[in-house]
């Protein structure tokens, strides 16, 4: 297993200070946004921070889901324990509130027992929103190195056979053993993060093996992937794709298209690796082609029923944000402007603006529909990658301080 000589040199030079990053891709503030398009992003970024501020003081322990409109807890976070202190520490960037900062840490500090955890992939949405980006903007060595050895458990769960990370179930467990998901993609950051943070370039290496071994499998030749592939853990041999969260292991689940995009699109980031960036923009060709005229993704884009079936505002959330920095990264403002559309069609037909009850701030999302779970319901992720998006449009200085916009 090997990188190249620059990304190893990359590597060891970002081994520094907080901040010390190479020229980043972030774009500045757009003038050339249409006034009533910059006017509704900033009343959706208001309404969230406000809501998040109201709902902060009771929640003790981590938001997963709503039922009637209400949080639902995970007291160990489950895998969206990140995306709560993630939150707050963009609601803390909107407004430079430090009761946000404050209530941040708190709950990031619920996650400490996580970073031993060897039993998940997760642990970059776990430790990425949130002890990454407390390190980042507190300068704390006590995030840092707490992110680092959730890496560390990370990289157990690597297959050197079939040079992947394996998705779910423990290590001594041989079901699922073999079974790669793309929402893997998402927490291989974590591991660039800790080979920047110790100029060791093991961490990136794996991070590289596994998006290597993804790009490989998971694309189809119009772009689109399965949420699921599958190998034979012990050889590492191909077996073939399937699904869980999709309709079928032929169709396209449209939060897995958007993990894929916003993955590729970080991996290219930080290696420089044209291959990576080639296919996150496959896969967001193949999004933007499938979006529905009124810019909010069906749950998965080649059911039946669509494009009139149920929708997933996550996946929305989600897209716009690896759109913004694909845009970034190639130059190509039509990604941005497609970004813009999600991000203002989330903002006038999803938020949860006309209910007293809601402790959300997005609402008609889709968590699980194959097991008929979360069915227009709200999800921590869904609020956390809509303000994400926003201000990565409004303020990406202060974006980038949170969570490294930056290119090699």
């Amino acid at each position: 297993m090997s990188v190249s000589r620059r990304t190893v040199l990359t590597t060891a030079a970002g081994a520094a200070v907080v901040g010390a990053t190479s020229t980043p891709a972030v774009a500045a503030a757009d003038d050339r946004i249409p006034v009533p398009a910059l006017r509704t992003l900033r009343a959706a970024a208001d309404y969230a921070v406000e809501k998040v501020r109201t709902v902060a003081p009771s929640v003790t322990a981590f938001p997963v889901g709503t039922k009637f409109e209400k949080w639902v807890y995970s007291q160990n976070g489950s895998w969206v324990g990140g995306f709560w202190p993630g939150t707050l520490w963009m609601a803390w960037l909107h407004t430079e509130d430090h009761a946000f900062r404050s209530w941040a840490m708190a709950s990031a500090e619920k996650l400490a027992p996580r970073q031993y955890d060897t039993g998940t992939h997760d642990l970059g949405f776990l430790f990425y929103p949130s002890w990454v980006t407390a390190w980042r903007l507190t300068g704390d060595d006590v995030w840092r190195t707490g992110a680092i050895r959730a890496a560390d458990s990370l990289i157990q769960r690597y297959n050197p056979r079939g040079h992947f990370i394996r998705a779910w179930g423990a290590l001594t467990d041989p079901k699922n053993a073999g079974r790669v998901i793309i929402d893997t993609m998402m927490n291989l950051d974590l591991l660039a993060f800790a080979s920047r943070r110790t100029g060791d370039a093991k961490y990136l290496d794996i991070a590289v093996e596994h998006a290597r071994t993804t790009q490989r499998v998971f694309p189809r030749p119009d772009g689109s992937t399965p949420h699921v592939f599958d190998f034979d853990p012990d050889s590492g041999a191909p077996i073939g794709p399937n699904t869980v969260q999709g309709y079928s292991p032929t169709s396209c689940w449209s939060r897995g298209q958007a993990w894929g995009l916003y993955g590729f699109t970080t991996m290219y980031r930080r290696t420089g690796n044209a291959e990576f960036l080639a296919t996150a923009r496959r896969l967001a060709d193949f999004a933007v082609r499938a979006l529905t005229p009124d810019h909010v993704p069906v749950w998965d884009y080649r059911a039946p029923q669509q494009p009139h079936d149920i929708k997933d505002a996550s996946a929305g959330a989600i897209t716009a944000c690896g759109l913004l920095d694909l845009a970034a990264a190639t130059g190509r403002r039509s990604y941005r402007e497609v970004a813009l559309r999600l991000l203002t069609a989330l903002s006038e037909t999803c938020l949860t603006t006309n209910s007293a009850r809601a402790e959300a701030v997005v609402a008609r999302c889709t968590r699980h529909r194959p097991n008929e779970d979360g069915i227009e319901i709200s999800l921590p992720y869904a609020d956390y990658y809509l303000l994400e998006g926003i201000l990565r449009v409004l303020r990406p200085k202060d974006v980038d301080r949170a969570i490294d916009l930056s290119s090699v």
